[in-house]
């Protein structure tokens, strides 16, 4: 297969490795400040995400200048539709990974992600209310991407002073997220159950209460009865999740796969946090082997991801 035919399908779901690779950065930030650890393993990932995104940026914009129509087909699909998003997301999380390191990076990636994200959320909820093609079993919790995204960008927000602007991000992925986590669930009950390859996505329902949790956390000031409620929602979900285990293992790996990561990044930084808050030896040690599991599901994801590149199974046409 040429190098041309395999840019013609280079998905925009590879964009949630950033993601993932973001995630996993910002919880090791927070375990060595919780934990006091002097082995800087965040500062390494770190490098290593923001040549990942560099790369793939580069990946997708020779793909939008070599075959745009294929880009326009991914914005009128009812599920990579929803992916587009993760780009701006990828910003909004490096912004927080280099909140301290380079706060003025921090502010310029923060800026350019949330204006990006919102176009994308309203380009996004365009195409909902208008199309003619969508069915309910396009449902997924990839949908949850665009709309519940914005609540990510609170996080850097209120640290660079933009309070009011964070809140109505916020207010926008909160409502939204209610919306559609009933949909899901409405689609997932009554109807065929989701494909193979879109089996992984059902990680992703615990990302917006534990994302809301850390970033409502941040805007409050404290934790209050709505931020347990967050928190501990998205902790059942994990369990729930975990006890589907076996399940997903028995799975063929797909890039899908890679949405395990960023949610079980979120209830491990929002763990952490709860540490931090109640002083409870629980959450630190649930932080911990969450931390653990996190790295270990990375590791196995980038190795899988290497391979099936190297054995030219990604980047193919489905």
């Amino acid at each position: 297969m040429s190098g041309d035919s395999r840019l013609l399908h280079f998905p925009i779901s590879f964009f949630a490795t950033v993601m993932g690779m973001s995630g996993l950065t910002i919880a090791w930030e927070k375990a060595e400040a919780v934990l006091e650890l002097s082995i800087p393993v965040s500062q390494g990932l770190l490098i290593a995400t923001g040549a990942l995104f560099v790369l793939l940026a580069l990946l997708y914009a020779s793909k939008i200048a070599s075959h745009p129509g294929a880009v326009r087909g991914e914005l009128r699909h009812p599920v990579k539709l929803s992916f587009f998003p993760t780009i701006s997301i990828s910003l909004l999380l490096l912004a927080i990974a280099t909140l301290h390191a380079a706060p003025a990076l921090s502010e310029g990636l923060w800026l350019v992600g949330a204006a990006i994200h919102l176009a994308f959320t309203l380009y996004v909820m365009g195409v909902w209310i208008n199309h003619t093609h969508f069915e309910i079993h396009h449902m997924n919790p990839a949908w949850f991407i665009p709309v519940v995204g914005n609540i990510v960008v609170p996080v850097a927000g209120v640290s660079h002073g933009y309070t009011e602007i964070s809140w109505f991000f916020f207010s926008i992925g909160l409502l939204f997220w209610l919306v559609l986590f009933a949909i899901v669930f409405y689609r997932v009950i009554f109807h065929n159950p989701l494909p193979d390859r879109l089996v992984p996505t059902f990680f992703i329902l615990i990302a917006p209460p534990a994302v809301g949790f850390i970033a409502y956390t941040k805007m409050a000031g404290e934790l209050d009865s709505f931020g347990r409620v967050l928190y501990y929602g998205a902790l059942f979900l994990t369990l729930m999740l975990f006890t589907q285990v076996t399940k997903f293992t028995r799975l063929k790996f797909f890039l899908s796969w890679w949405a395990y990561s960023f949610p079980l990044a979120a209830i491990t930084i929002a763990t952490f946090v709860m540490d931090e808050r109640t002083g409870m030896p629980f959450f630190r040690w649930a932080g911990i082997v969450l931390l653990v599991v996190l790295s270990g599901v990375l590791a196995a994801l980038v190795v899988k991801t290497v391979a099936a590149v190297l054995r030219r199974e990604i980047c193919v046409e489905e």
